[in-house]
């Protein structure tokens, strides 16, 4: 699928860059190639980097409108940044590129506590949010590993999740509106302020999940939930993963609503364990991580049922805590994944490929038990852990990026576990993104009629090509 390719004008000289420094704030504009260069990248492996001609670190609304009049006028592509924190390209350069980074737009503008809404620019950090708003009696719910790092922006444009969407949803269901720079520099305001509404398309959620290749966001409208109930922690140890599959399968099925349903295979868990004391038990084939903040006793209720069919289903221990430090400390693990791999990895080559399918929760049994049949059948290790709950799930190719070999064979099998997705009526992205590491195979996700109206809607508001491009839809 090839969609607005970008006719990229005249080479950006020194007299191009001096035009456009005239139109934007004090020391917006950067062209030290070494600080060009460190932006130049998100933390995918195997994604082109080009060289861009600038870095524009916007000051405001003004400086992010001035980039695009001036990148439509020349025909300069555009690649918007946050902080960079993506794991599949979609924030590389390209060449002859302006670098759009928003992460000093990090205000949040507005909270109202009786609407129950929020008003942010782009580079507000998720955890810092959260923070902000738990003050105010007040939670956003959509809680990415990368809470602690990524923004608000990013989140928005990649559609992310996290460990809270088996109940409470990811960020496309809290996003109201946004304002929007388009590629010829016009500022527009996009869905709406209030709970409901239905004037015309759903332009903002069109730009949900676009990966900056619409337009810009440079504010954000979301919608809040009262502050979240301390939740009842429960942990279930098991054999293998295809038995803690089938107890996802059997718990969400019996109508149970968990506000969390994380699972981890038994490697993961070793490497959180020589990461850190968390408390998690050595030696397991899988584990699960559920809680409930279902009020008084319904979240115990709802434990013990998953526990009974935990149990059922091969079990080795299942046990719960309605104390918050446990339930911190088993988060906590969790969360430690990534850091945890990345040490593992570092005595391993250095070389982790993170992969990001989703499968129907009906399929998770299937999926863990090809999955083991495909690490068996190559040299690279493979680690999982994931949102169990909503079928998203995480598996990591670890191989040593030292070696030709090593290599070239974790890229076969991050593309066989993509295929295995789509075989079991998955997608291959659900949440990470397409950007540049999965492109590719966005063609193969999507039918022809799909990819005709994609690549229609792409041209009638980026008809020159100028964002993004070779990415997603690239």
């Amino acid at each position: 699928m090839s969609v607005g390719a970008t006719e990229t004008g005249a080479a950006v000289t020194d007299t191009l860059l001096g035009e456009l420094a005239a139109e934007l704030s004090a020391e917006a504009l950067v062209t030290d190639r070494d600080v060009i260069d460190a932006y130049s990248s998100d933390k995918a492996l195997f994604c082109p980097v080009g060289q861009a001609a600038a870095l524009v670190r916007a000051g405001g609304v003004d400086d992010v409108a001035a980039v695009m009049r001036f990148a439509t006028k020349h025909r300069i592509p555009v690649v918007t940044q946050g902080a960079r924190t993506g794991l599949s390209g979609a924030a590389n350069a390209v060449d002859g590129a302006i670098l759009l980074n928003v992460a000093k737009l990090n205000a949040i503008i507005d909270i109202d506590e009786v609407n129950q809404t929020c008003r942010v620019q782009p580079g507000v950090i998720n955890q810092d949010l959260k923070m902000t708003l738990a003050g105010h009696g007040l939670s956003y719910p959509p809680d990415p590993g990368s809470v602690a790092i990524s923004t608000i922006g990013g989140n928005v444009a990649t559609n992310a999740g996290g460990m809270c969407c088996v109940k409470y949803g990811v960020t496309k269901d809290y996003v109201r509106g946004m304002t929007v720079v388009l590629p010829d520099g016009t500022v527009t305001k996009l869905g709406r302020q209030t709970a409901k509404g239905v004037a015309g398309l759903d332009l903002a959620g069109l730009f949900v999940g676009s990966e900056g290749t619409l337009g810009v966001i440079v504010e954000i409208t979301l919608g809040l939930r009262p502050l979240l109930a301390a939740p009842v922690t429960g942990v279930g140890i098991f054999p293998n993963m295809e038995s803690a599959g089938r107890t996802v399968t059997e718990f969400m099925s019996s109508g149970a609503a968990p506000s969390l349903l994380e699972l981890m295979d038994g490697a993961t868990v070793g490497m959180i364990n020589a990461y850190g004391d968390f408390g998690l038990p050595d030696e397991v084939g899988a584990l699960l991580l559920v809680q409930s903040d279902a009020p008084g006793q319904a979240g115990v209720a709802e434990l013990e049922s998953f526990q009974a069919i935990a149990e059922a289903q091969g079990a080795a221990e299942v046990f719960f805590s309605d104390d918050p430090a446990d339930s911190e400390m088993f988060v906590a693990a969790r969360r430690a994944v990534s850091p945890a791999m990345e040490q593992y990895v570092a005595g391993l080559g250095g070389g982790e490929l993170i992969d990001d399918v989703c499968v129907p929760r009906s399929r998770l049994g299937e999926f863990f038990a090809r999955l083991a049949d495909i690490a068996a059948a190559h040299t690279v290790e493979v680690a999982t852990a994931g949102h169990a709950g909503d079928g998203n799930m995480h598996p990591s190719v670890l191989f040593d990026a030292s070696d030709e070999a090593s290599v070239a064979e974790a890229k076969v099998t991050f593309a066989e576990i993509m295929q295995l997705g789509l075989d079991l009526g998955g997608t291959i992205t659900g949440e990470h993104g397409v950007g540049y590491l999965k492109k590719d195979w966005l063609g193969r996700e999507l039918d022809a009629g799909a990819q005709s109206l994609q690549a229609s809607i792409k041209s009638a508001v980026d008809p020159l090509g100028i964002l993004n491009p070779g990415k997603m839809l690239g």
